[in-house]
């Protein structure tokens, strides 16, 4: 069996139908690069990611093969021996490429690949839905007997994977805030291409302690751009806080975690429908979107992005189902796609199929993540003994009440300008260590001017001194909510602790118990004198 591969993206699609075949020892795979893609590199490497067997082209073209499987109709495929099957490289044929083919067709469903000499490429095309038969009986009409619907393999990835949805979001550190997903594709109309500050805008403006936020690339932007130019493009986006899964199973991980999508016109939508996340578009008008298809349909029906404040609204206004109803025409046979895929095939092969059941693998846990934040700009509000605080990355537009810096993490530059500096006790190495009360008294010392100075001694429980202060113990309690306990940052506590002080310190009788608004929740604070425990601490 041969697994012609042209492009990373399409590789991707193939090694989400493995399944099919899985515990079958008459089957041998084998894997060759179909020339002519200018995405070529990318393709080679992912192939050997995968640990595949390469047959070189002018090998593949000289031997038969039981069975052909491509998910792109694109290069000399008519040149291999072997019933070929065709999968979609993407969801719901909604792109086409201006100067390539039809000028109203995906490739998928178009005649200048489907028809070679006069007949057609493909003795199946595996398709998604019915809606698709119908779409290529139209384009296409003598390679619509050969059609099948079987679903689509890589959305039952998805779908059998919801369960892992909280592992997926501990993987990534969201823990209680909101994942935004930014989707993009690839080419000139894009959403990096249209709006490629977009990234960085969102992870200024959003409060960190509310949201976190992802961007999926198509795998064609990687190899068109370079890994190393994109990762220099979104640097400072990424030293804020941005994720960038990786093309192959993670950005699904990352999709099954998100709480809203932010979109372009690339199939990665449909999916994010599927799994009814709610959804604005960020889709300016092109000549790539095909009128009437599943995504232009889906694209007219969500709201479109302008403003975080969108966002916000999307989320609190979302209901359950409506957005998943908006994918159903670009997916049918949900969760059976591997099993009908696998009658398919095995009938092409003119075997009996295993025994043991087709089944989805669950998608892994993703181990992209962004660099722990060393400084934020912090903006609060105090009234009374209820203090908000929103939490940015530094160097951002917008006022800014104090920058609060993890002293030995962050640069000088950043530790002289901090209002609030603070350290993360840890446990003791060599033959001398830090007193609470001791390193709080150095830091202030080392830099004058500096208002508070911390250390974090766990998630519950910290110490903090002002200058020519005693030292102060802040006790955080967890709020417990629906079953689930909830716990903030201790270090966006400190910070409240010192705009609260700032305002209210001289006229304080202790203890004093604050309401620490962070993250959209409240969480209770009771500040008093630390202990002579408390201070000899070693940190």
């Amino acid at each position: 069996m041969l697994f012609a591969v042209r492009s990373a993206v399409a590789l991707h699609r193939l090694l989400d139908v493995l399944p099919v075949f899985a515990g079958d020892r008459r089957i041998r795979r084998h894997f060759t690069l179909v020339p002519g893609s200018t995405f070529a590199t990318e393709a080679l490497g992912a192939l050997d990611g995968a640990g595949a067997r390469l047959v070189p082209w002018d090998d593949a073209v000289r031997t038969s093969y039981d069975l052909v499987l491509a998910a792109s109709p694109k290069g000399d495929l008519d040149r291999l021996r072997g019933p070929l099957v065709l999968l979609p490289h993407g969801a719901g044929f909604g792109k086409s490429l201006p100067g390539e083919g039809s000028a109203d067709s995906a490739s998928g469903l178009d005649a200048t690949f489907l028809i070679r000499d006069g007949a057609p490429l493909a003795a199946l095309h595996a398709l998604a839905h019915g809606d698709q038969v119908a779409a290529l009986a139209a384009r296409c009409p003598a390679a619509a007997p050969r059609a099948a619907v079987v679903g689509d393999p890589t959305l039952d990835r998805l779908l059998a994977s919801r369960g892992r949805r909280e592992r997926y979001r501990a993987a990534l550190g969201t823990g209680d805030r909101r994942l935004i997903v930014l989707t993009s594709t690839w080419g000139p109309e894009s959403l990096l291409a249209r709006h490629p500050g977009l990234p960085a805008r969102l992870v200024a403006e959003l409060p960190q302690d509310a949201y976190q936020v992802a961007l999926v690339l198509h795998p064609n932007d990687r190899s068109e751009t370079g890994t190393l130019d994109l990762t220099e493009w979104l640097a400072p986006a990424v030293a804020g806080g941005l994720l960038v899964p990786r093309p192959y199973e993670e950005w699904a991980a990352v999709l099954v975690a998100a709480d809203a999508a932010l979109t372009d016109h690339g199939s990665t939508a449909l999916y994010a429908a599927a799994l009814d996340r709610p959804l604005l578009a960020v889709c300016d008008d092109g000549a790539e979107l095909l009128p009437g298809s599943p995504m232009a349909r889906l694209l007219a029906a969500v709201p479109a992005f302008r403003s975080p404040d969108d966002l916000a609204a999307a989320i609190a206004g979302h209901r359950p189902g409506s957005v998943r109803a908006l994918a159903d025409d670009a997916f049918a046979e949900r969760g059976r796609a591997l099993e009908r895929l696998r009658a398919a095939v095995y009938g092409q092969l003119g075997l009996d199929p295993p025994a043991t059941p087709a089944e989805p693998r669950l998608l892994p846990p993703p181990r992209c993540t962004a660099p722990a934040p060393v400084a934020w700009a912090v903006r609060t509000t105090v009234d009374g003994t209820t203090v908000s605080v929103e939490r940015h990355p530094p160097g951002g537009d917008g006022p800014l009440g104090h920058l609060a810096v993890e002293e030995d993490a962050a640069g000088v530059r950043h530790a002289r300008s901090a209002g609030v500096l603070f350290r993360r006790a840890r446990p003791a190495s060599g033959d001398a260590a830090w007193t609470a009360g001791g390193w709080t008294a150095d830091a202030l010392a080392r830099y004058p001017g500096r208002r508070t100075a911390a250390v974090l001694l766990a998630a519950d429980r910290c110490v903090l001194r002002r200058p020519g202060g005693a030292l102060l113990s802040v006790r955080v309690a967890a709020q417990e909510e629906a079953g689930r306990v909830h716990r903030p940052d201790p270090a966006a506590v400190v910070s409240a602790v010192h705009a609260w002080l700032a305002t209210s310190e001289a006229a304080a009788t202790w203890p004093v118990t604050l309401i620490c608004r962070i993250g959209g929740r409240s969480y209770r604070a009771r500040l008093a004198p630390a202990t002579e425990d408390e201070a000899a601490l070693e940190v």
